[in-house]
């Protein structure tokens, strides 16, 4: 089949014919299929069992600091854990604090901290303001999108090129307007494209003029080792690209296990400058008398060094790859050359970004949901839930068997033709 733009009315309608046909027949197999979410599968968390019975009663809780790990205290986490997302992150250990098992609870609670209280560099706190707004380079992380709308921040959507946010755009905008106090960035393999960004996109963030003397980078470093392959995306350090532009204060970085043991009990961090950590640990006295040690413990009897992290992520991506390969497979197969769909190819991360031609999404997503595919909802990579050109489907790949995933591709692939086909006879 060739490119579909070139079909006339007539042959468009033969071809819509027989993909109604194809339609009716998948939904008579009531599958119940779902890629909606970037979830690890079941034999990824099966590599993180020895979490379970690593930490007995028996055994010495003897941790660096002397203390007892079963009682309170300890806010910024233990002293071993520290040190081992210091490795991760590139950063020194005074430049961390330990949080509870979720990333997104400290992205949450360090914004609701700012609204609050403000940040190192503020006047007030950010709620006095008349309007507060983020840059949200789209497409992107819906949950980003989501802690801005419940806190009443008005987003503005910034184009993600082929290195990272549109640099230009982003100066412009917070050199003129001093109530954009943030931007969100997954800098490494990015959600959903798969996008690291330049050194000179890193860069340019570390040392823009900003309207606000309190401009913050959000930077959820997610993905920082989910690798695909032998030969791992390189990222700028944004601390030290931060701290060399004289604004050390400016990024606070985010990571957790959550994909690399346990979703629902990893363990999540926050890096930032000394400044910004002594002023964080403050305010987190008042919040919390400390989070879960023991589970800090089992991760740090689990993992030892860097080095068996970097073991166990292979392992991982031993898992995954063959799912990804999969899905750009069919994708190649199905819509290679019917020009009516793009997508990329990640060295890393959790999903995969399909473009459909413009207007396409939401059908194709509903199409896919009649028939027991259950995807991301069209227009989640955008703010407030709308992309502008109805286009963008985020593909999950991770939790099905590669069985259900092949079967599910095929169907999104005879979804995204069937959507384009009724879009063209439009024309």
């Amino acid at each position: 089949m060739t490119n579909l733009k070139k079909l006339d009315h007539p042959a468009l309608e033969q071809l819509l014919a027989k993909l109604e046909t194809d339609y009716k027949a998948v939904k008579l197999e009531n599958l119940s299929l779902d890629m909606s979410r970037g979830k690890p599968g079941p034999d990824q968390l099966d590599l993180s069992d020895g979490l379970l019975d690593i930490v007995k009663s028996t055994d010495s809780l003897e941790v660096e600091e002397g203390i007892d790990i079963r009682n309170y205290g300890g806010v910024d986490g233990l002293n071993e854990m520290k040190a081992l997302f210091a490795d991760i992150l590139k950063v020194s250990p005074n430049e961390v604090i330990i949080g509870g098992n979720s990333s997104l609870t400290i992205m949450h609670d360090t914004v609701a901290r700012a609204l609050l209280h403000g940040v190192v560099d503020s006047n007030t706190a950010w709620i006095k303001a008349p309007k507060i707004k983020f840059l949200c380079p789209s497409p992107g992380y819906d949950r980003h999108f989501s802690i801005c709308e419940s806190l009443n921040i008005e987003m503005i959507t910034v184009d993600m090129l082929e290195d990272g946010p549109d640099m230009d755009a982003v100066e412009e905008l917070v050199k003129e307007d001093a109530s954009i106090k943030g931007i969100w960035c997954v800098p490494k393999y990015s959600n959903p494209e798969g996008t690291t960004y330049s050194d000179e996109v890193v860069d340019r963030l570390a040392r823009m003029e900003t309207k606000a003397t309190d401009f913050r980078i959000f930077w959820d470093d997610a993905y920082t080792i989910h690798h695909l392959t032998d030969e791992p995306d390189q990222l700028k350090n944004i601390l030290t690209a931060c701290k060399q532009a004289k604004n050390p204060n400016r990024v606070f970085i985010f990571a957790s296990t959550s994909k690399v043991t346990y979703p629902g009990s990893g363990v999540a961090a926050m890096a930032a400058s000394e400044e910004n950590i002594t002023a964080i640990k403050k305010q987190l006295a008042v919040q919390t008398i400390g989070p879960d040690k023991i589970n800090q413990l089992r991760h740090i009897r689990f993992f030892e060094n860097a080095e068996n992290l970097e073991n166990h992520m292979k392992k991982h991506a031993e898992i995954i790859k063959p799912k990804f390969d999969k899905v750009l497979h069919v994708l190649e197969s199905e819509l290679g050359e019917l020009q009516i769909a793009s997508w990329k190819e990640p060295n890393g991360g959790y999903f995969i970004s399909l473009n459909t031609l413009d207007g396409c999404a939401n059908e194709v997503v509903a199409l896919a949901s009649e028939v027991g595919v259950k995807l991301t909802p069209a227009g989640a990579t955008f703010p407030y839930g709308k992309d502008p050109k109805d286009r963008n489907i985020r593909i999950a790949p991770t939790f099905p068997t590669l069985a259900e995933l092949e079967t599910a591709i095929h169907v999104l692939c005879l979804c995204v033709k069937l959507a384009s086909v009724k879009k063209l006879l439009q024309k």
